[in-house]
Formats: structure tokens, C-alpha cells, sequence
């Protein structure tokens, strides 16, 4: 069985192992975060939701994911 490479990246500021050639949609779906109610930036750039499941993740990237919050 061949084993599967990791690599560190930033999730929200806090350090994270994950599978390397992981795609943004695996992260969302691996951490159970609802798309619908939030923004994702990859490097400081907001990513268009549409694109998820072809922008693979590097090495020491830097996810941040925002969550929406309704209020007056």
C-alpha cells in the first residue's frame, strides 16, 4: 500500500496536515464547512465558489474561511 504524502497548510491561522494534491473541495467537504454560508480565500484572494474542485492545494497555502453573519 502506498502511503499517502502530506502537506502543512494554514487553515483559518491554524496549522493543518492534509493529503498532498488535495483540492479545495475536499477541504470543505473533510471539515464539514457549508458552502452556501460562507467565503473562501486562498492566499488572500477570494476564490469563486464555482472553481473549488480544480485549485489543488500547495504546500504552506493559507486558507481562510469566512462565515457569514446576518444582523442589524
Amino acid at each position: 500500500m502506498e502511503k499517502i504524502k502530506k502537506i502543512k497548510i494554514k487553515l483559518n491561522g491554524k496549522e493543518k496536515q492534509i493529503a498532498e494534491n488535495s483540492k479545495i473541495s475536499k477541504l470543505i467537504i473533510d471539515f464539514k464547512i457549508p458552502i452556501k454560508k460562507v467565503a473562501i480565500e486562498l492566499n488572500q484572494e477570494i476564490l469563486d465558489k464555482k472553481k473549488l474542485h480544480k485549485i489543488k492545494l500547495k504546500k504552506n497555502d493559507r486558507v481562510e474561511i469566512v462565515h457569514f453573519i446576518g444582523g442589524g
